[in-house]
């Protein structure tokens, strides 16, 4: 079991009584995180990959140190990590970099971040793929038998959201693996609302693609990964070459280095791959398992809460073991603006309103242009918390 108060005392953030709902955004960076980034600037502030000293040698054992722990919170190998600046970087360089062709298809669904969506529109009227998208319910519930004669029909990539971040439903991306590896169509899976809250592990998906980023798992900003399978790196294309992602350069010829490197140009953000490294470190030392557990126990007594309260639309599955801990929601006659500044303003507690990066979702599926408010729990958040955010709502009606 997670004891959450004692993970309360190493977050700042909420020692003087804020109630933080907005994990989903971005994640609260806790004091061993943030120790481990400050040793990197205190103690040997060097370039990695570069130096033969002592300091940037350490600083190269520290970064490389860091992928290793990133790599086995997912059950990766470590020369399958690449560091990117988040998962919206990740999931640019897989688009950019297959070198898709005209009519090679690709399909996605209405689930997503605009970040794996309008990409596939880019490419569309950039090189002429065919996209499709495949429905939900209002649940959030893919139709997977479509998403099964879509992809037996053709495709060389499925693209599609772990978790839902509006909805926050949990998609069988396991069973649409299995299709894909049946018809030899890649997967790519956007995990930057798994990762940081359940146990994902990638050969057991079986996915060749996963993007993540740090921020949204107790890490830094400015910092992700991109899990790409050892022998798809080859034929994948950088989204930029330069130092450090270079075998040898002559007059008129250059040559990649391979592994993660030849994805790496420039120098990196070091303080924040470590960063996140510690991160992964936090998390497995927590348990993913009872990070899962103590989420889960959390949006049940969220749901039972706001099924008394009139007036109040909850959009997704009501089975909290259907879904991690996000709640997206109306209050009929209000904006969802004007409750997330209520709720900040008479109960300091700190809620997303808006549309979430997901417009396609919200039109198509949840039927509002207006937006929702959305709430959402991580590991220090309290069942006090939740009962404190069920009371406030109960005052807006």
């Amino acid at each position: 079991m997670l004891d959450a108060e004692a993970v309360r005392r190493g977050f700042p953030f909420i020692r003087a009584g804020r109630i933080y709902f907005d994990s989903t955004s971005t994640s609260l960076t806790p004091e061993p995180v943030l120790e481990k980034m400050l040793e990197y600037y205190r103690d040997y502030r060097a370039n990695v990959g570069r130096g033969i000293y002592a300091a940037s040698r350490r600083a190269t054992e520290e970064f490389e140190s860091a992928r290793e722990n990133v790599a086995k919170l997912i059950n990766a190998k470590p020369e399958e990590i690449i560091f990117v600046r988040n998962s919206s970087e990740a999931m640019n360089l897989v688009a950019s970099g297959l070198g898709l062709k005209p009519g090679e298809r690709v399909i996605t669904t209405i689930q997503e971040h605009h970040s794996n969506y309008i990409i596939w529109l880019r490419e569309k009227a950039r090189r002429g793929i065919a996209l499709k998208v495949v429905r939900s319910d209002q649940d959030g519930n893919l139709d997977l038998s479509e998403m099964q004669r879509e992809i037996e029909s053709g495709a060389r990539l499925v693209s599609v959201t772990h978790v839902s971040n509006v909805l926050g439903v949990k998609n069988s991306v396991c069973e649409i693996a299995k299709a894909c590896r049946k018809s030899g169509a890649l997967l790519l899976v956007d995990g930057a609302q798994s990762v940081p809250h359940m146990s994902v592990d990638v050969k057991r998906i079986g996915c060749d693609f996963l993007a993540f980023s740090g921020h949204k798992m107790c890490g830094p900003t400015g910092i992700g990964a991109l899990y790409a399978r050892k022998d798809l790196q080859e034929d994948l294309e950088p989204l930029c070459i330069g130092g450090g992602s270079i075998d040898d350069v002559g007059l008129d010829y250059y040559r990649l280095r391979s592994g993660p490197s030849k994805f790496e140009a420039g120098t990196p953000a070091i303080a924040e791959a470590i960063g996140m490294g510690a991160a992964a470190e936090y998390l497995m030392g927590l348990g993913m398992n009872n990070i899962e557990e103590h989420e889960r126990e959390l949006t049940r007594t969220m749901l039972e809460g706001v099924k008394g309260i009139s007036k109040l639309k909850v959009y997704g599955p009501m089975d909290a073991s259907k879904r991690t801990g996000i709640l997206s929601f109306n209050i009929e006659g209000m904006d969802p603006h004007d409750v997330a500044i209520a709720l900040d303003s008479a109960a300091g507690i700190m809620v997303r309103s808006g549309h979430h990066c997901a417009l396609p979702l919200m039109r198509e599926v949840m039927k509002t242009e207006a937006g929702s408010v959305r709430a959402s729990v991580y590991i220090y958040n309290t069942r006090s918390e939740v009962d404190a955010f069920i009371e406030a709502l109960s005052g807006l009606i």
